[in-house]
């Protein structure tokens, strides 16, 4: 049996090091919860510093403000929210996740996925096919919003 051991121990290293570097990572600059200044805002210079282009990123936050935020990594440039309930829609959630791909301000440096759960008659959910254009929807908003961004910090 020693190596379902050595295995076993093996994989409690990965883990312990995932879990070491999410605690790191979770140490960066994301919105505050409880108020308080962040650290994150939308100019060249802070882009570089959280790894994605600055006014995707808020752009992103923005957009998806009214879904609960799961995680947020300025590094990676991945956002993913919770699942979200319209309260006009009980027996159906939605879940993002939002890819930035670049730092620069790009429309195809932005990719969304959109996940749809509908709950059956036993009261559990059931995965289901969002629509494709939804995804462009929530993309186009995000752009949309990232320009304004750019174009009132230019002005301001």
């Amino acid at each position: 049996m020693p190596f379902v051991r050595g295995n076993r121990m093996r994989g409690l290293t990965i883990a312990a090091v995932a879990l070491s570097a999410f605690a790191v990572s979770a140490c960066g600059s994301v919105p505050r919860p409880f108020g308080g200044k962040s650290n994150v805002r939308p100019s060249g210079e802070n882009a570089a510093a959280i790894g994605v282009n600055g006014y995707l990123w808020r752009a992103t936050l923005d957009t998806l403000s009214f879904m609960p935020l799961q995680s947020a990594d300025p590094y990676g440039g991945v956002i993913v929210t919770d699942w979200y309930t319209n309260p006009e829609k009980p027996d159906e959630r939605f879940k993002c996740t939002v890819y930035i791909l670049d730092s620069r301000l790009r429309a195809d440096g932005l990719n969304v996925a959109v996940f749809k759960q509908v709950r059956d008659a036993a009261g559990n959910w059931v995965d289901q096919p969002a629509a494709g254009q939804t995804e462009t929807d929530i993309e186009n908003s995000i752009l949309t919003r990232a320009r304004q961004l750019r174009l009132s910090n230019i002005k301001g």
